[in-house]
């Protein structure tokens, strides 16, 4: 057939969209799936039907990454990946990543059903925690493909509950024998929900990604002393929760001062102990991140954020440390691959804005070890990480077009 005609069967990346929206359902509407749960596992397995279904030999690696391929003509060519993650904040929505890896295998649906080979290899992936909701830091899985993070120190982490992420990659039967990193991709494209409301408001249906907001992340521990929270006097006081209030209001206020240019500032987790009515508390854990469409404005803004820290340990009369640390969103996505995208783009009609993403996602790490495309289609009203996130297939099928026009010639490229 003309390729040019090629379009994916919109009626059937709706209808797996709808089946993983089955799975892990939230309290208000959306979708409760966590890495490494029951849910996370059966959505695996759901998944690892319908690759296996579309002919698709699938590997997964010691962190639990999925890669299903399709094969190519040409055996020793290195594959053309896509994908995204199937794991959801606690109030998370149906389409945050989760279209980015279904709309991969409708891709391969798609070839399949036209009798449409490759030269190159096409494979789907799903990156394990992505949210870093159960498992800190987010990004993770690909995070230690890209070799940012030690196969070892992931496999440590531990949730809430005091579940280790290895031990949980076992227990759902995801612990795969591949090593976690090592396989050369010819070409990573990832398509996501913007997360944002410009391609909403504006009225486009893709946007071309050029770059991110860079982003500093980290976890701040500060360490007091319990006491009566009745007649101990003020001036004896090492309260944590004091300590870290003083961080997280501090960190609010440096997002305000650079909120005209795009700056923002989270403090979206506070855990304190023992945090109970009539006791100080003696430890607090605090995350935080800030982040700047401009490098050298984010990264003042953490130096800013480093001096308030020390500030509200002397205020508190506490001590501070920071424990961990992490950075993304000044990666460089590579220009051939987004041409490719702005080229099926004009052939196919579909409006399109360059854009930057104000969100992390897979494709910062992935962008360290292989070319790399980021894309992104609308959400309503740019609402996300909540269970009210919506799209609508209208002005989200022209996007997903693009990505299989854009895959396809990246595949069959010499």
């Amino acid at each position: 057939m003309d390729v040019a005609h090629l379009r994916i069967d919109s009626d059937r990346l709706w209808s797996t969209l709808e089946a993983s929206a089955r799975i892990g359902p939230g309290r208000a509407g959306g979708l409760c799936r966590l890495s490494l749960s029951d849910e996370d596992r059966e959505i695996r397995d759901l998944f690892a039907k319908w690759c296996g279904d579309a002919g698709l030999i699938m590997t997964v690696d010691q962190v639990g990454n999925m890669f299903a391929r399709r094969a190519g003509s040409d055996a020793d060519a290195t594959p053309v990946v896509v994908g995204s993650h199937l794991d959801t904040q606690v109030t998370g929505g149906k389409f945050d990543g989760i279209l980015g890896v279904l709309s991969g295998l409708e891709i391969i649906r798609t070839l399949n059903d036209n009798g449409i080979g490759t030269k190159r290899p096409i494979e789907v992936v799903n990156w394990t925690n992505e949210e870093g909701a159960r498992f800190a830091p987010p990004m993770l899985g690909s995070g230690v493909f890209a070799g940012v993070y030690p196969v070892d120190w992931a496999l440590a982490r531990e949730s809430d509950e005091g579940a280790t992420f290895g031990a949980e990659l076992e227990r759902i039967g995801y612990a795969g024998s591949a090593p976690a990193g090592g396989r050369n991709f010819d070409a990573y494209y990832e398509l996501h929900i913007e997360q944002a409301p410009i391609l909403d408001r504006k009225g486009i249906p893709l946007g071309v990604v050029t770059g991110g907001y860079k982003t500093h992340g980290m976890f701040v521990e500060v360490r007091g002393e319990t006491a009566h929270a009745g007649p101990t006097e003020m001036q004896d006081r090492r309260d944590a929760i004091v300590g870290a209030a003083r961080i997280v209001t501090g960190v609010n206020d440096v997002g305000w001062r650079y909120a005209d240019g795009g700056g923002k500032t989270t403090a979206p987790r506070l855990v304190a102990w023992p945090n109970k009515v009539g006791i100080l508390s003696a430890s607090a854990l605090v995350a935080l991140d800030c982040r700047h469409p401009d490098p050298e404005t984010s990264d003042r803004m953490l130096g800013e954020i480093e001096a308030l820290i020390q500030e509200a340990g002397r205020k508190a009369n506490v001590d501070v440390e920071i424990v961990q640390r992490w950075e993304y969103g000044n990666e460089a996505f590579d220009p051939a691959l987004a041409g490719l995208v702005r080229d099926a783009a004009h052939m196919l009609d579909v409006p399109f804005l360059d854009m930057l993403s104000q969100a992390g996602h897979d494709a910062y790490n992935i962008s360290r070890v292989a070319p790399t495309a980021l894309i992104f289609t609308p959400c309503k009203d740019g609402i996300t990480h909540n269970e009210a996130e919506h799209i609508e297939s209208d002005y989200t099928i022209p996007g997903v077009n693009a990505l299989l026009h854009a895959v396809l010639a990246r595949a069959n490229r010499s």
